[in-house]
């Protein structure tokens, strides 16, 4: 039985791996997790300098999942190399390292810095505000994603997964301005822009008003877009959003995604990445799958 899956040349063990920011850079959930048995490890995201992110609450639980708006705090590329890629290297999982930045030299300068790094692949985080743009995000304008891709494959010497925003009016423009840029992958979706008011007191439940959304009330709209999406481009597709179990995972592979990612469910089971991993290779016994690869896209009409 064979459960390992190729992104853009690397080859994963299994298709299973972490949504970046809810598994912090694997140290915290390696108790709970031989993190082995993940096909790869998302990290947080990492900038050039350190981000102290938004200010609090940041965070609030809403129907079928939460807010946040954490604002991509992280310590820095100098302290990611030094103290995460090492921890990580311990185990036999491949590195996906997330990679954020407000202006297009700021992305540059943290992958020019993991050029000569022992990571696997790369994962832009094109939902960051642009800030010589007046904050719109970067994967909100076809032309800005194209601009920042390219860019990015100009300097990066592993392969780069762009990872798109769904606060957009079409997903598949967004996903073939990102392949015509020469992107090596995509994964998607990245949080729903939400908000939450206190009725009691008045107020927002998160004092930068709006935030991410996420958890099992976005995976609809995940598998409809990742769904979309195959069917527009040809590159490898890490399908996220609401997995919160292995039927989730599963229902995501066979609307197109090549390995799956699994984010919020950490919060509530910090072993869930392990159990859907199991749960991959049971669902393909009993089904008598031998190959992975066989359910990427393989949904049928009704």
């Amino acid at each position: 039985m064979n459960t390992k899956v190729n992104i853009a040349g690397v080859v994963l063990d299994n298709p299973v791996t972490v949504g970046s920011g809810t598994f912090g850079s694997g140290a915290e959930y390696s108790e709970f997790v031989d993190l082995s048995r993940l096909g790869a490890v998302t990290t947080k995201g990492v900038a050039n300098v350190p981000w102290p992110g938004n200010p609090t609450p940041r965070v609030a639980e809403v129907y079928g999942g939460m807010l946040n708006a954490i604002g991509l705090q992280n310590p820095g590329i100098d302290v990611f190399i030094k103290r995460d890629i090492p921890f990580l290297k311990k185990y036999d999982t491949k590195i996906i390292v997330n990679v954020c930045g407000k202006s297009t030299q700021d992305y540059v300068e943290v992958v020019e810095r993991l050029a000569d790094q022992p990571v696997d692949l790369l994962e832009i985080n094109i939902s960051c505000p642009n800030v010589k743009e007046g904050g719109i995000a970067f994967g909100q304008n076809p032309k800005a994603a194209e601009a920042i891709t390219r860019e990015v494959k100009a300097h990066a010497k592993q392969p780069v997964i762009m990872k798109l925003s769904p606060n957009v009016t079409d997903i598949k423009e967004m996903a073939k301005a990102v392949e015509a840029a020469g992107a090596d992958a995509v994964s998607l979706i990245n949080t729903l822009t939400g908000m939450k008011i206190n009725v009691k007191t008045g107020k927002f439940a998160l004092a930068n008003k709006t935030g991410g959304l996420s958890g099992p009330a976005v995976h609809p709209v995940a598998v409809r877009m990742v769904y979309e999406t195959a069917n527009a481009i040809k590159l490898p597709i890490i399908g996220m959003g609401g997995i919160m179990n292995t039927e989730d995972a599963i229902e995501m592979i066979l609307a197109g995604a090549t390995a799956v990612s699994v984010g919020t469910a950490n919060f509530t089971n910090p072993r869930i990445t392990e159990e859907i991993v199991s749960g991959i290779e049971d669902y393909m016994r009993e089904f008598g799958v031998e190959d992975i690869n066989e359910l990427i896209g393989a949904v049928k009409e009704a």
